[in-house]
């Protein structure tokens, strides 16, 4: 018999490496610092490789004279402008991209890590490079991890990750125009792969920096947001908000590059995780000087925006409320100070420009809760006609809790003056219960499919009016328009299940009248009553015998 051939191995999906590479600095540290080792190489390798791409373009264009025809000159350029020109770093910032040292590239790191290249440790070269990297691009500084040379990481183990890692392959990142492409997508959805595992493996805590994807983009579908606004997270964790929004306006083939967008982050690794990500994205977001809490510390004063979009951490009880008393952001009552989701909710409000609007994830008790004195500031919402739409999301969305949240829509001015984002609805709220909908991924994790964010988004974007969206239609069971008064009556609870209904049951012509079933079932029984006196008689007669 033949020997079996043997199965090609199967090469190996980009995400396995990566999570390869975090599995091997497991037991050595703890998650919430071994991401920032393998993040930082990751960007490390992926704006080198960039740079390398780019460098060649400019070496081909140089030599066979067609980059200094485009400027009306002839012939082939020198070695000499050819070395300047490569090491421009204006060739590189002007295209989107990151110019990295010679010191600081991608080989630099693998020749240390093989051994072929003397003088410092593995971790040395490694901070060094992206020291360096900080100070020749303003924007990353303070951004980048500056620890490989850290103790708990050995030389053997730091050179094994930096092997595996050289093993990431990038698609083409550099177009014929010389501009950065669609790559940086590609690296974007490699560190959201990364946030997702790393929010698993630290539980609760991964939570305060990770949301979903899916409900990022369910609120950036119903928010909407176009070229020239102004964008606003105030606790914008890795920044998965700002991405959201300008690949939204990007898809509706709006200037992506023209949105101003900030944020305010007040964990310190969290805030330079969001810096890296925006980088990465190629995203220019002000996240304020440093990080800093929202509540206390401000880092936009004066900022109105258009859209302010948020998930900040639910039902927190140490955000220092007491220390704040009257504030003049607390226009609808003050919050209590052992719950801050009403003081979210005002901070994001106070926030807006007139006819704003906002998104905000929030605990299903901001609903119909009224400790506190949260019930009287969600009355005076609700009379003063701000909230437009309120949306119950199902269980198990996010990986650091299980419990059910939902989302509150907000628009500045819609009964006073009819805000332009939407159309004839003063007075009126929409209540969407979308509570079953969505599919499990994970035995603990539900994940909101693309059909899901378009019914959501749909049946709000006919509500409010939008051009071409159709005529709205209350669904039972799924969406209504209740009017204030029909809130007032349920006490200003705003939870969707007290308006919405059942959902109707489907008709079948074919079905099975009740009395009809009722006959059949009683046959039935009867017929199973006989059958058991039979049976009885026939091992009555059997007894008898022995």
């Amino acid at each position: 018999m033949p020997p079996r051939k043997k199965k090609d191995a199967k090469p190996k999906p980009l995400k396995a490496i990566l999570w390869e590479s975090a599995d091997q600095l497991r037991g050595t540290l703890d998650a919430a610092e071994y991401k920032h080792f393998v993040l930082g190489l990751v960007f490390l390798k992926y704006v080198s490789v960039a740079m390398a791409e780019k460098r060649a373009q400019l070496e081909e264009g140089l030599r066979d004279g067609s980059m200094l025809a485009s400027l009306g000159l002839e012939g082939a350029a020198s070695e000499e402008l050819i070395a300047q020109t490569v090491e421009d770093r204006k060739q590189y910032t002007g295209a989107g991209l990151f110019y990295v040292p010679p010191t600081a590239r991608w080989d630099v790191v693998m020749e240390r890590a093989r051994g072929t290249l003397e003088g410092q440790s593995l971790g040395e070269v490694i901070n060094d490079a992206m020291d360096t990297i900080e100070k020749v691009n303003p924007s990353l500084r303070g951004t980048l991890p500056q620890e490989y040379n850290s103790p708990r990481v050995n030389e053997t183990t730091l050179a094994g990750l930096v092997k595996l890692l050289d093993r990431l392959e990038f698609q083409s990142q550099v177009g014929e125009d010389g501009k950065r492409v669609g790559a940086r997508d590609l690296m974007g959805e490699v560190y959201e792969y990364f946030l997702a595992q790393f929010a698993l493996a630290e539980g609760r805590k991964g939570g305060e920096f990770f949301t979903p994807e899916s409900i990022v983009r369910l609120l950036v579908e119903m928010l909407e947001p176009q070229e020239g606004e102004r964008v606003l997270d105030p606790a914008c964790g890795s920044g998965g908000m700002f991405v959201q929004t300008e690949k939204f306006i990007e898809l509706h083939e709006g200037n992506r590059f023209n949105v101003s967008v900030y944020g305010q982050e007040r964990n310190l690794t969290t805030w330079r995780l969001a810096k890296m990500n925006l980088a990465i994205h190629g995203i220019e977001a002000n996240l304020g000087e440093e990080p800093a809490d929202s509540f206390h510390d401000d880092q936009h004063p004066g900022l109105k925006a258009d859209v302010v979009l948020a998930n900040p951490p639910f039902n927190i009880s140490n955000w220092g409320g007491e220390r704040l008393g009257m504030d003049p952001r607390w226009a609808y009552g003050v919050p209590p100070v052992g719950n801050a989701n009403f003081a979210w909710i005002q901070l994001m409000v106070n926030k807006l420009r007139p006819g704003g609007r906002a998104g905000i994830v929030l605990a299903n008790g901001s609903m119909n809760g009224k400790s506190g004195g949260e019930g009287e500031i969600r009355r005076r919402m609700v009379e003063d006609d701000l909230v437009a739409c309120m949306v119950a999301l199902p269980g198990q969305l996010f990986r650091s809790t299980q419990i059910p949240a939902c989302l509150w829509f907000l628009a500045e001015g819609k009964g006073k003056r009819h805000a332009e984002w939407i159309k004839g609805r003063a007075g009126e709220i929409l209540f969407i219960d979308a509570s079953k909908l969505g599919a499990m991924e994970e035995r603990t994790l539900r994940e909101f499919k693309n059909p899901d964010i378009e019914r959501v988004a749909s049946a709000f974007r006919a509500w409010r009016g939008a051009e071409g969206a159709g005529t709205y239609v209350d669904v039972p069971g799924f969406c209504r328009s209740a009017s204030v008064d029909v809130v007032a009556s349920n006490d200003f609870a705003l939870t969707p299940g007290r308006y919405v209904g059942t959902a109707e049951a489907e008709h079948d012509s074919n079905a099975e009248s009740v009395e009809s079933k009722v006959e059949r079932l009683t046959k039935e029984l009867f017929t199973h009553f006989e059958e058991v006196g039979r049976l009885e008689a026939v091992v009555r007669e059997q007894v008898g015998r022995l």
